[in-house]
Formats: structure tokens, sequence, C-alpha cells
């Protein structure tokens, strides 16, 4: 479906004519699980997007509505829910939420939402849903925020109505992404630059096409595992105030007194952030093996050190070694399943597609979904003329 298709769509079912909102999910290169730790993340902004049509309402109603989600939901403004319903549109009703928290006039609106980024597999579909629809929300109001703070109030949302604790990544480069390029966030200071990916390089995401149950539970307690050390390290110096505060020496002068399983985790973290900067400084120097090894030790951590990949992911891994054209590649997202992220060369990408498949679906007996795909350009409003 495209934007004008939605429009038509939204049009028949609404009477009106709609504004189009789309925000793209995204794959990280490289720096997974350091975003809530103030660290260093690379993503990139991809093609699978979520689009939100909205139009003004003469009563007192917010209608929000999907093309592929089940249901239909009406809300009162004048008694607006101040808690999760535990539905898909919590996403949704968050940014609303703190879009008022942040001075804005929430407005009667319809919203009609259609998105192609696949759901549970690493992409960001939820930040997608947010960003495009503070982008709505904002469309009826006077009040309008920089797309950084759009970042900040969509991460806020999702921590503090939906009860997901992410860090600021998703929504930032939901909003900043650019075609061409991966985006190097420090995700404290929220300073970025742009590293070019070379021409001829292509994106190619597996779908594992598992999810294991753990994911959410094993995503906070591995956050609980950071601050756990934070609280440890502080102690030594009362400056740190995240793994990214802590240096390689200090872990190695002190970390022998943690639990051995906060150990790696701190050993990852601290790791993947040098690795991140170096990968960063490898594609602005064109050094595409030295960015395809540093993706493998990023690969390798998440599997020994913060052990949140699984066998699925491992084989998938696995399976891209060797292939003609391919580069480089790793698990990307929060991890238990989900995708993994490839750069594979142009020309090789629809040969590395069929071929990945083949030897996931012999080690596994799964029929993945492989994406080849661009990096794309961060939120924007759609033009139906």
């Amino acid at each position: 479906m495209n934007s004008r298709e939605l429009a038509q769509n939204f049009e028949a079912r609404f009477g009106n004519r709609p504004r189009i909102f789309r925000a793209p999910g995204r794959v990280n290169l490289i720096g997974e699980h350091t975003d809530y730790n103030d660290g260093f993340v690379m993503p990139a902004a991809v093609e699978f997007s979520t689009f939100v049509g909205v139009s003004p309402r003469h009563d007192r109603k917010l209608v929000v509505q999907s093309e592929e989600l089940p249901g239909n939901f009406e809300f009162d403004l004048d008694r607006f829910p101040d808690r999760r319903t535990s539905s898909w549109c919590d996403y949704v009703l968050g940014v609303a939420s703190v879009f008022r928290q942040h001075g804005g006039k929430l407005q009667p609106a319809n919203l009609l939402i259609h998105g192609d980024v696949p759901i549970g597999a690493g992409l960001s579909s939820s930040a997608a849903i947010e960003v495009a629809s503070a982008l709505a929300f904002m469309s009826l109001d006077s009040k309008k925020l920089p797309l950084p703070q759009v970042a900040k109030l969509c991460r806020q949302a999702e921590n503090e109505f939906v009860g997901a604790r992410v860090g600021i990544m998703d929504q930032f480069v939901s909003c900043m992404g650019k075609a061409g390029h991966a985006l190097l966030l420090d995700c404290r200071s929220l300073e970025f630059k742009f590293a070019p990916l070379p021409r001829g390089i292509e994106l190619v995401v597996c779908n594992t096409m598992v999810k294991h149950d753990l994911a959410t539970g094993a995503y906070n307690q591995r956050r609980e595992e950071c601050e756990q050390a934070v609280r440890f390290f502080a102690q030594t110096d009362p400056f740190i105030r995240a793994l990214r505060d802590v240096s390689p020496e200090l872990l190695q002068q002190t970390g022998r007194q943690l639990p051995a399983t906060i150990r790696k985790r701190c050993t990852h973290v601290i790791q993947e952030n040098q690795r991140t900067l170096d990968a960063a400084r490898a594609l602005m120097d064109g050094d595409l093996p030295r960015v395809g090894t540093l993706m493998r030790e990023s690969h390798d951590s998440l599997r020994d050190l913060y052990e949140v990949s699984c066998s699925e992911l491992d084989a998938m891994v696995d399976a891209a070694q060797g292939l003609p054209g391919f580069i480089g590649g790793r698990m990307t997202g929060g991890g238990f399943g989900g995708c993994t992220v490839n750069l594979v060369r142009e020309e090789s990408a629809p040969a590395f597609a069929a071929r990945i498949a083949e030897r996931y679906q012999k080690l596994t007996g799964i029929n993945p979904q492989v994406y080849p795909c661009r990096a794309e350009n961060g939120a924007q409003e759609i033009s139906l003329n």
C-alpha cells in the first residue's frame, strides 16, 4: 500500500482527506545494548515505515484504527486513559499523553495507521508508530517540536506509558535518519554525525522468524545488571553515572570484585562502545573489511558476554559467512530472535538473499524472510500532490 492508497482508504472510512506522516523503522549496524548505558550506537533508518493519516474531528474524540492490526479504538479526550490498555494502540496513546505533558493541546482527531515494518523482528516498529503519531498530533496543534525533541518525547512515552525501558536510539534515528548513511549517535549528549555507506553497498536484513518469550524480561534484567555495575563503580568514582563512564582500565582494576555475570555485561558494553566508534571511523575511511570484522566481533560479544543471542540468530550469522559479496553481519536489536543485518555488495545482494535463506532453512528447518533494503531518510510529511 502506498500513501495515496492510504489516503483513499482514510477518506472512505472518515469522509475527509487526511494529512499523512511517515516514520521509518531501523537497523542497527553496531552498538547493541549501549544506548541505555549512555553509549554510542550506529543505526540506519530503512525503507520499511509506518504511515499515519490524520484529520480533525468536530467532537471530543480520538479515533485510532489500523489497516493491519486488530481493533478500532475510540477515546474521550475529557476522560483520556492515564494507563496502558495492553493493546497496540498504547504506542499512540503514550505519545498523546506525553505530548500533553509537554504543553501540547491534544485535538480531536481520526488516525488511520498503515505499517510495513515487520513486527517483532527487531526493526523497531514501535518507534516508527510513535514518531509518525507524534508528527500527526503536532500537525493539529500550534506547538511544534524539533525532531530531536520528538525523539525524546517518544522515548518517554515508551518508557513511562508502555512500560518498555528502551533507550533513545530507535526514536532518534527514525526522526533523523539520512538516505545513504548510518548515524553515529552519542546517546548521552544526542550529538550525532552521519557516516556514509559506500555506493554499491546494500543492507540485507534476515528475519529468523523466531522471537523467544524471554526477550522482554531478559532485556529489563540486562538493564538492571548494568545499573548494579554502575552503583559498584560509583563507589570508586562518584562521577560515574553509566557504564559509558567506566574505562577499560577501571574494569580491569576493580571488576574482579563483581559477580562473573555482571563483569561479562560490563565488558561487552565497554568494548562495544569502542567498536562502534571504530566502525564509524572505518566507514568514513571506506575500510569495509574492518567494518565487517567489527560487526562479527560485536555478534560474538552479544552471544558470549551479553548472552542475548540464540541458536537461530547464530545460525543466520553463520549462514552468511563466505557468500559472494558478503562484507559483515551480526544480530541487530534486543536479541533472543528477530533479525540479523548484513552489509553486502549490491551486485551480489539478490544471490546472497537466496543463498542465505537456503542455508538457514537447512540449518534450522525454518523458512526465513530476507529483505534487501537501503538506508532512507527519517520522519517526514508525505505530499499527496
